[in-house]
C-alpha cells in the first residue's frame, strides 16, 4: 500500500472516528493485513526458473508423445500390410 493511499484511508477514518488515535490504529491494522496477504500471494506465484522448468518439461513430453506416436503408427501400418498379404494369401 502506498503512502498516499494509507493518508486517504486514515483522512476517511478520521472523518468517521472523530478520532486521531483510532484512526492511526485502524490505518496500521489494515496496512498489516494488507502486507501479510501480498506476503501469502507471492508464495502462490511462480518464478521464471520456475516456468523455464515447466516449459523444458512440457517440450520433452510432447516430444515423447510425438515419437511414440510415429511408433505406433508405424506399427500398425506395418501390421495391416501383413494382414492384407495373409488375406490374400488365405482367402
Amino acid at each position: 500500500m502506498t503512502a498516499q493511499q494509507s493518508l486517504q484511508i486514515y483522512e476517511i477514518l478520521n472523518r468517521y472516528f472523530k478520532n486521531d488515535v483510532d484512526a492511526k490504529q485502524l490505518t496500521q491494522q489494515i496496512e498489516i493485513a494488507i502486507e501479510k496477504k501480498v506476503e501469502e500471494s507471492k508464495i502462490e506465484l511462480a518464478t521464471k526458473k520456475d516456468l523455464l522448468e515447466l516449459k523444458v518439461d512440457l517440450a520433452d513430453r510432447i516430444n515423447k508423445s510425438k515419437t511414440e506416436t510415429i511408433i505406433w503408427i508405424v506399427a500398425i501400418g506395418i501390421v495391416q500390410f501383413l494382414m492384407a498379404i495373409l488375406a490374400k494369401k488365405y482367402l
